[in-house]
């Protein structure tokens, strides 16, 4: 697959959270799958280089989603008049008991794996299951994407259904680490995560033990956290002695720090003693507005968080979230601001639809190294947008087209999605 090209086109990208680069008509050079810059003019070492003329098109970075569930796919937009817990035990256990059966696993997987590949994202962490087939089998399905993903093999020994807790601690992390194993170097794309569903269903004991596995296997880690009231008041229940929430996480090792890449999903009502643990540790947040809205845990200090400087990017949540479009992942995480602020804390302004494309490329990309961009050494991550479908009576701005893709945009005006070089279609 040929890794050196230029691509000519709308270009729009961010080098900060408050502000999206343009530059219009201008050459995207691709040098062995990495951004090579961005240039008015083709330079003379790039003039062999294939060129592709996008016209007036808008060439964006690829879509990164830090957190999403594939088993859960199958009942998106069910159980939505739900809390946390409730929906958990009416929809999201039943649904996901059934990867056990490996005829239902791929046909369920592949349907998620089919939607992902159309989509705008380019990478994502992926919740699995328990089932160490099942795991393996999305593995496999998302390899076949050229998305480049983390999937996590879900580890639960407490608080769920019989048939979806591990008969031991020790028995889950003999199957967790034997997936790790064969996992680790089978595939070129996918990568596994250590997946702590959450505290609530993980003992004390398997937590002492992933973080072994961790420090073993130098692994990522993905996880949820303070997403909704009562199930933080359950883990003070469970783990009295911690501190916050975030405590019970790191005193495991499984919170960041040098050699523990952390993602974890909400951080709804984290507090000032985790938000400081957070920044200290490197913890990166996966903002999942519209699960947070469907569940109605709340809406998170997104603009405290920046200012901050906690890394943060943006999270589907299927199913807790209906869609896997992180367009509208965008959007979301823009409208909960705006009520946060209006109804809540004025003190906070809302997000910007430069900081929303922020997060949903560069801000969630840099949990995969240089990722979300298209400044020099990034990963060429990219979408060709044709917003054609969309008229206007009148000529606008490439920063104008942009915000409306990002409002009004799904995969009909993805005309073409390159991933680390490659393209896919």
């Amino acid at each position: 697959m040929r890794k050196n090209y230029v691509l000519k086109g709308n270009i729009c990208y961010c080098i900060e959270s408050s502000r999206i680069e343009i530059s219009d008509g201008a050459y995207l050079v691709c040098e062995d799958g990495k951004s090579a810059g961005i240039f008015p003019s083709l330079p003379e070492q790039y003039q062999d280089f294939p060129i592709t003329d996008f016209g007036e098109c808008l060439i964006i970075p690829g879509l990164v989603d830090l957190h999403t569930h594939a088993p859960q796919y199958a009942f998106r937009g069910l159980g939505m008049d739900m809390p946390l817990m409730e929906w958990l035990e009416t929809h999201t256990f039943p649904e996901e008991s059934k990867y056990g059966d490996m005829e239902y696993a791929k046909k369920a997987y592949q349907i998620f794996a089919d939607t992902m590949k159309k989509g705008a994202t380019t990478r994502a962490c992926i919740f699995a299951t328990i089932h160490s087939e099942g795991t393996d089998c999305l593995m496999s399905l998302m390899e076949e994407t050229g998305l480049h993903t983390m999937v996590g093999r879900v580890n639960m020994d407490r608080n769920a259904p019989v048939n979806l807790c591990e008969p031991s601690p020790e028995q889950a992390l003999a199957d967790t680490e034997e997936w790790i194993i064969k996992s680790r170097t089978q595939y070129r794309n996918t990568e596994p995560i250590l997946t702590p569903r959450f505290i609530p269903t993980c003992s004390d004991m398997l937590m002492e033990g992933l973080g072994m596995l961790q420090q073993k296997y130098h692994m990522p880690v993905q996880s949820h956290l303070s997403e909704n009231d009562s199930e933080i008041a359950f883990v003070q229940e469970l783990c009295p002695w911690s501190r916050c929430y975030g405590d019970a996480y790191d005193r495991f090792g499984l919170f960041g720090g040098a050699d523990c890449r952390t993602v974890m999903a909400h951080c709804v009502h984290s507090g000032d003693d985790e938000i400081a643990l957070m920044k200290k540790n490197g913890v990166f947040i996966a903002h999942c507005a519209q699960s947070n809205t469907n569940l109605m845990s709340g809406v998170a200090p997104v603009r405290r968080y920046l200012e901050e400087g906690i890394p943060m990017g943006l999270g589907s949540d299927v199913a807790g979230g209906c869609t896997t479009d992180m367009f509208r992942a965008m959007v979301d995480s823009i409208h909960a601001s705006n009520l946060r602020y209006r109804l809540f804390d004025d003190s906070l302004k809302p997000l910007t639809p430069a900081e929303a494309f922020y997060l949903a490329t560069k801000g969630g990309g840099a949990f995969f190294g240089q990722v979300g961009s298209f400044e020099p050494g990034y990963e060429m991550d990219a979408l060709v947008l044709d917003d054609r479908n969309l008229p206007h009576p009148q000529e606008l701005t490439t920063l104008e087209r942009l915000e409306r893709m990002i409002y009004l945009a799904d995969e009909r005006n993805i005309v073409h999605k390159y991933v680390a070089g490659r393209k896919l279609f």
